[in-house]
């Protein structure tokens, strides 16, 4: 696999500290397939992440959401004595502890978060803010702009 080295990017630009850690990403090993999740659309600005997590409790499980990355981590508890309450004869069921990373884009917040059935789910909703929304600027004709009212002190500016 052929690596790119980005540190001269670094050294050399302000601002662009994420575009180059994405890259960086994107270019590294894939992640492990530990735990198994789905990423599905549920609405024009909603998303829905769904991470199974069979064997974990609520306790067991965190999700920290920090600045566009969300991060799901599980570690299992260990025992009082250190000891299985009964003797493990055959383990198909994983329970090790895992973190699994998602990067949000902008304006993406945590909604929700719920357990069920060994399935954790994430709603994720896209709040756009006001002023980063499209806004339409309305076109005037040159006899539109004649016809509207001068505003006191207006012309006198304008000729200055």
């Amino acid at each position: 696999m052929r690596t790119y080295d980005l540190t001269p990017f670094y050294r050399s630009t302000v601002g662009f500290d994420r575009l180059f850690s994405l890259l960086d990403q994107a270019t590294a090993e894939p992640s492990p397939g530990y735990p198994p999740y789905n990423i599905e659309r549920t609405g024009e600005n909603a998303y829905r992440i769904t991470v199974a997590v069979s064997g974990f409790g609520k306790d067991e499980l965190s999700l920290v959401a920090k600045e566009n990355t969300l991060t799901i981590k599980g570690e299992k508890a260990a025992n009082e004595n250190g000891k299985a309450k009964a003797e493990l004869l055959y383990r198909g069921i994983a329970a090790r502890a895992f973190e699994r990373s998602f990067q949000l884009a902008d304006h993406v917040v945590v909604k929700n978060a719920s357990l069920e059935n060994g399935l954790l789910h994430v709603d994720l909703v896209r709040e756009i803010p006001e002023a980063k929304k499209p806004r339409s600027i309305p076109i005037s004709t040159s006899a539109q702009a004649s016809e509207q009212p001068v505003i006191e002190g207006s012309a006198e500016k304008a000729a200055a």
